[in-house]
Order: structure tokens, then C-alpha cells, then sequence
């Protein structure tokens, strides 16, 4: 495994939480801290993403017969409309 030197800056509560977890012995030091817990996000979003997905592919997989409405079409995507056509004045 390589390692990589970064200089980085930190929140007063993400420094105190970092130099808690050293405190606590979970960690050796300040840069395996970040590290460590960097590796736990990663590994928890990709938990997230997998059960997401695999609820889309459930969801996708009923009959139609079995789909819930949401509503009208325009009220669904109205959200993301409004935010592409402020996207678009901003440029």
C-alpha cells in the first residue's frame, strides 16, 4: 500500500473527534485516524449504494399491477425542472 503525504485543514469538531479516537487508543495517531474513518465512509456509502440498488431492482422486478402511483408526472419532476432552468440562467 502506498501512502500519499496531504497537508489538510480541519473543523475545530473534526479535529477534537479525530484526537478523541487516538485518545481512545482506536487509532495510533492523528493520520490513521483519518484514514481509518475515511475508509468507514467509504465502506457505509457503499453499503447504502448496494441496499439502494438492490431496492430498485426489487421495485423494478413487480408486475405493473403492483406499482404504487406517485402522483402526477409534472409534480414528480417539477423539483428537477425548476433546478435544470436555474442551472440553465445561471449560464
Amino acid at each position: 500500500m502506498s501512502v500519499q503525504k496531504q497537508s489538510v485543514s480541519f473543523t475545530d469538531t473534526a479535529y477534537t473527534f479525530a484526537k478523541e479516537l487516538v485518545e481512545a487508543g482506536e487509532y495510533p495517531n492523528m493520520s490513521a485516524a483519518v484514514s481509518g474513518e475515511l475508509v468507514k465512509a467509504k465502506a457505509e456509502r457503499e453499503r447504502e449504494r448496494a441496499v439502494l440498488e438492490a431496492e430498485l431492482e426489487r421495485r423494478l422486478s413487480l408486475p405493473l399491477d403492483q406499482w404504487e402511483p406517485v402522483g402526477e408526472v409534472s409534480s414528480v419532476t417539477a423539483g428537477a425542472r425548476s433546478h435544470l432552468a436555474a442551472l440553465t440562467r445561471k449560464t
